[in-house]
C-alpha cells in the first residue's frame, strides 16, 4: 500500500492523506484503521490515535497490535496505569509479542516497577536478541536499580547492534558519570554529539562531567548551547545556575537559581501562600514578611544570616527553620520570631523562600553579609557543656566526617573515618566528634580510640552542637551542616571539599567569603582524600606545635 510506504519513509502527510482515503473506501477494515492510527500516533495527534485503535478493538476484538499501539499511545499521554492494562490484553493474546513485552516494560519502568520492567526486557531479549531499544531500556532499567555497571553493559550491547543510537549514546555516558567515570562518559557524549550536534539533553549532560572535571568554562558553553536549542530546558537552566553561582557570576546566577522551582525536587518542596512573593522590589518597612525554609540545615544556616538585614529595613520577620535549628537560630536578632516547621504561622505580608533571599538583597561577591559571628551560643548550654567535658589536653579540634547518607551527591563529600585515622595519632590533640549519626563500622573505631572524645548519643538538636563547637579551638568538618555552623559562629574551621565542590565554595581559592574563619582544603583529583588529609595532617602538626 502507497501510504505504507510513505509512513515508511516518515512522508507522514503524504500517508495521512492516502490512509485517509483508503478509510473511506473500507471504513471498518481493521487494517487501514490500524495504519491511520499508527500515522496520527507519529504525527503526535494522540488523543486522535486513541479513538481510532478503540474503533480497531471495536472491529476486532482480539487485535494485538491494536491493543500494543493503544497502550503505546496511553503512555505518551502519561496514563500509565491504562497503558498497563492494555499491553496486558495484547500479551493475552499473545504472551510472547515482543513490542507489546517491550513498551510493557517501558511502562512498569515509569511506574517504578523495575524489578517487573527488567524481567520484561530480559523476555523480550529471549525473543528478539538484536532489539537494540530493549537492551537500552535494560540499561535505563538497570541503572534505577543502582546496577550501574550492568547498565554499562546493557547499553554497549544496544551500541554493537546500533552504533549510531544516540540515545544509547547518551544514557551510557550518564551511567558512567553515576559511576565517576567522566572522561568515558566524555567519549559517549562526543560520539553523540558527532552524530546530532543539535541534541540538547548530550550538550547539558556533557556539561555536567566537564564540571566535574573542573573544566568549568567548557561545561557552561555546553549548558549554554543547550539552552539555546531549548529555551526551557529545565536541567540545562539549573546546571547553568550552579555553575554561574560556582564561578562567581552572582548577578546571572541567583536569576537562574530560580529555576529549582520547576524541577523535580523543587515542586515537591515548593508552597503557595496566599500572600505575596517578595524579591527585593519593594520596601519591607513595617511589613511582615516569612522567610521559610525550603532545602537541607546547612542551607538554613548560611542564608538566615539575611534576616537582620530584613529587619534592618523595617520589616517584622518571622523565620520559619527546620525543628532541630529552632533554638540555636531564636536569638538571630531583634524584631525576628523564630518558628519551627509544622508549628501555625502568624500572619504575614510577604514572604521568601530563604534561599531566594540573596537574589533579593541582589547580592554579589563584594555584599555577601559578611558579620561574624551571626549565630551565638547561650551561656546556660555553654556551662552545661562545660561540665561534660574532661580537662583540656592540648590543642581540642571538632570533626565530622559524613553528612545525610541520603544526599545525592554524598558519596563525593563523605569521608569514611578510616580515612582520617592518620590525624589521631598527633600529640598535644584531642579530636571531639561532632558527628550526629555515624555510619556502619564507625562506632567500633571511636569506641577504640581514647584520642576521640563522642559524644553523640548527647547531641539532641543544633544548639548542642553549637555549644560543643564553642569548647573546640578548630572544626574540621566535610560539606555538611557543622561546617556551616562553626563558620556562622565565627570558629576556626578547615572544610573538606571533592574536586566538583558545591557551587558555595567558588573556585580556585582556599578561603570564602561567606565564612571569613573558614579554610578549604581541596581535592587535587576525583575521589583523592588520602592527599586532603596528609595536608590537613602537616596543617594539624604546625599548629599544635605552635599552640594556635
Amino acid at each position: 500500500m502507497l501510504g505504507l510506504i510513505k509512513l515508511s519513509r516518515g512522508e507522514l502527510a503524504g500517508a495521512l492523506r492516502l490512509l485517509a482515503e483508503a478509510m473511506q473506501a473500507r471504513p471498518k477494515s481493521p487494517e487501514v484503521l490500524l495504519n491511520y492510527g499508527v500515522v496520527l500516533e507519529a504525527l503526535g495527534r494522540y488523543e486522535e490515535a486513541l479513538a481510532i485503535f478503540d474503533l480497531v478493538l471495536s472491529v476486532k476484538r482480539r487485535s494485538v497490535e491494536a491493543y500494543n499501539n493503544r497502550g503505546a499511545v496511553l503512555e505518551k499521554l502519561g496514563r500509565d496505569e491504562e497503558a498497563f492494562e492494555s499491553l496486558q490484553c495484547a500479551l493475552e493474546i499473545k504472551p510472547n509479542h515482543a513490542d507489546s513485552l517491550y513498551n510493557q516494560g517501558s511502562v512498569l519502568r515509569k511506574l517504578g516497577r523495575h524489578e517487573e520492567a527488567l524481567r520484561n526486557f530480559d523476555r523480550v531479549l529471549t525473543i528478539k536478541p538484536e532489539y537494540a531499544k530493549a537492551h537500552n531500556n535494560r540499561g535505563l532499567t538497570l541503572d534505577a536499580l543502582g546496577r550501574g555497571d550492568h547498565a554499562v553493559k546493557s547499553y554497549e550491547r544496544a551500541l554493537a547492534i546500533a552504533p549510531d543510537f544516540v540515545e544509547a549514546l547518551n544514557n551510557r555516558g550518564n551511567a558512567l558519570q553515576k559511576l565517576d567515570r567522566h572522561k568515558d562518559a566524555l567519549a559517549c557524549y562526543d560520539r553523540a554529539l558527532a552524530i546530532n550536534p543539535h541534541y540538547a539533553e548530550v550538550l547539558n549532560n556533557r556539561g555536567r562531567s566537564l564540571s566535574f572535571l573542573g573544566h568549568h568554562e567548557e561545561a557552561l558553553a555546553d549548558c549554554s548551547r543547550a539552552i539555546a536549542l531549548k529555551p526551557d530546558y529545565i536541567d540545562a537552566q539549573w546546571n547553568e545556575a550552579l555553575l554561574r553561582l560556582r564561578l562567581g557570576d552572582f548577578s546571572v546566577g541567583w536569576r537562574q537559581y530560580e529555576w529549582r522551582w520547576k524541577r523535580g525536587e523543587g515542586l515537591k518542596r515548593q508552597r503557595t501562600f496566599d500572600k505575596p512573593l517578595w524579591l527585593g522590589e519593594s520596601p519591607v518597612a513595617g511589613k511582615t514578611i516569612l522567610v521559610h525554609y525550603e532545602q537541607g540545615l546547612g542551607d538554613t544556616i548560611q542564608f538566615a544570616r539575611y534576616a537582620p538585614l530584613l529587619a534592618e529595613q523595617g520589616a517584622r520577620v518571622i523565620l520559619e527553620v527546620q525543628p532541630p535549628l529552632k533554638s540555636l537560630l531564636s536569638p538571630i536578632g531583634d524584631c525576628i520570631e523564630v518558628i519551627g516547621a509544622g508549628e501555625e504561622i502568624p500572619n504575614f505580608d510577604l514572604q521568601c523562600p530563604i534561599m531566594s533571599l540573596p537574589l533579593a538583597f541582589r547580592t554579589d561577591l563584594a555584599t555577601i553579609p559578611g558579620k561574624i559571628p551571626y549565630l551565638t551560643v547561650r551561656s546556660e548550654w555553654l556551662q552545661q557543656w562545660n561540665k561534660c567535658l574532661p580537662p583540656r589536653q592540648g590543642l581540642r579540634v571538632g570533626i565530622v566526617w559524613s553528612g545525610n547518607a541520603t544526599h545525592k551527591n554524598d558519596h563525593n563529600r563523605s569521608i569514611a573515618l578510616t580515612q582520617i585515622e592518620p590525624i589521631f595519632d598527633l600529640p598535644d590533640i584531642q579530636f571531639i566528634s561532632l558527628q550526629k549519626d555515624p555510619r556502619d563500622g564507625d562506632a567500633e573505631i571511636l569506641t577504640g580510640n581514647p584520642r576521640i572524645l563522642d559524644f553523640c548519643a548527647l547531641l539532641r538538636d543544633y544548639s548542642d552542637t553549637a555549644a560543643l563547637i564553642a569548647q573546640v579551638d578548630l572544626v574540621i568538618s566535610v560539606d555538611t551542616s557543622v561546617a556551616h555552623l562553626a563558620g556562622a559562629l565565627g570558629k576556626p574551621a578547615w572544610i573538606l571539599l571533592p574536586l566538583c565542590s558545591d557551587w558555595r565554595w567558588l573556585l580556585d581559592r582556599d578561603d570564602s567569603p561567606w565564612y571569613p574563619t573558614a579554610r578549604l582544603f581541596r581535592q587535587p583529583s576525583i575521589g583523592d582524600w588520602d592527599s586532603v588529609i596528609r595536608r590537613v595532617r602537616q596543617e594539624l602538626c604546625v599548629r599544635a606545635s605552635s599552640g594556635v
